[in-house]
């Protein structure tokens, strides 16, 4: 007998992306922004005061709630802040599923789903997207007690309109978490879905368009009622006071985060545009991130040659994605590096 519940001794975990040690790489792999955070937040971290390490933080940093609740155009009581955008989704699993009460998203999708599904012990449903990746109209039949679609989706790029997802939002039973870790670098994004339904949870984080990874920041968007009923689910001081600080500096400034994501937008098509050019089947993407096919069999042999030259990609060796890397836009020397050496590599 082990010492964890069996689910628990059962599930695999998530697997995060390789995180190399050395500097002196082309990372491409985690998504993460190639650009440094405002100076603003900067600033921020260099007046943090000794008492703000000694008392605990506001549990439900009230400053960033503020700044966030302006930019959205709601009420601070709209908004959550998290422990990055994967503790929400913990949370609202926490909050609405167990046994009887599963859990549904389309597939392919965000890995850490079904990883906190059987570590919260309800099942998960899957539903498959079509080749376009259009939104499954099966997932409204589910009967889920919770719904979630990655908007726009990991790892495909793809984006739905809100127009489909307010349809779903009237015709569930359920919540339905739309997770916009992405909607950074897309075209519209469903906040206005917050003021119309009250089951939509919007999931945000500063990890992307913010260039926070490393601060683990998210937060949600839902009304009252459902902020109110996460709040019960959440650790007691779950975001950390220089966390707050920090994060509140990075929304505020809204004039550095968008030359930054238009920045990542522009370079998004240039590499495009190249793998394209390299017989590389690559649709449009709504992220900061590319979805490459190669042309025959697995992506494993070109993933493990760019890794050997310390360009790191993502790969998943699973029905579907075999053939296919995720190739996160960094800056143009860092494109440039990848795009060299994917020349070399399929032109033998």
């Amino acid at each position: 007998m082990g010492y964890f519940r069996d689910n628990v001794e059962q599930a695999a975990g998530y697997t995060p992306g390789f995180q190399p040690k050395a500097t002196d790489v082309v990372k491409l792999n985690t998504n993460e922004n190639p650009y440094p955070p405002s100076p603003k937040v900067v600033k921020a971290l260099a007046e943090v005061k000794p008492e703000q390490f000694r008392r605990y933080p506001d549990p439900m940093g009230t400053l960033f709630r503020e700044a966030a609740a302006e930019i959205h155009g709601v009420s601070p009581e709209n908004i959550l802040c998290c422990n990055g955008g994967d503790e929400l989704l913990a949370m609202a699993i926490r909050a609405c599923c167990d046994e009887r009460r599963p859990l549904a998203y389309p597939v392919p999708t965000y890995t850490l789903y079904p990883v906190l599904a059987k570590l919260h012990d309800c099942e998960a449903i899957e539903v498959p997207f079509d080749a376009e990746f259009n939104l499954p109209p099966k997932l409204a039949t589910t009967g889920a007690a919770l719904t979630i679609v990655c908007n726009p989706n990991a790892p495909t790029g793809s984006l739905i309109r809100a127009e489909e997802l307010a349809s779903l939002a009237a015709e569930i039973k359920g919540v339905l978490l739309i997770d916009e870790a992405y909607t950074d670098f897309s075209e519209w994004n469903c906040v206005s879905l917050v003021k119309d339904f009250p089951n939509v949870i919007i999931l945000r984080t500063l990890s992307k368009g913010y260039s926070l990874a490393g601060l683990r920041f998210g937060y949600a968007i839902a009304n009252k009622g459902l902020i109110d009923g996460l709040v019960k689910v959440k650790d007691s001081y779950n975001v950390d006071a220089v966390a707050i600080a920090l994060a509140t500096a990075a929304i505020r400034d809204q004039a550095y985060f968008r030359e930054n994501v238009e920045k990542i937008k522009s370079a998004r098509l240039v590499l495009t545009e190249q793998l394209r050019g390299l017989g590389l089947t690559v649709p449009e993407s709504h992220s900061n991130f590319v979805f490459a096919q190669v042309k025959n069999g697995s992506a494993a042999p070109i993933h493990e040659e760019l890794a050997g030259q310390n360009i790191f990609v993502r790969y998943w060796n699973t029905p579907g994605l075999a053939d296919k890397l995720r190739i996160s836009v960094g800056t143009k020397e860092q494109n440039e590096k990848l795009i060299a050496a994917l020349r070399e590599i399929v032109s033998r």
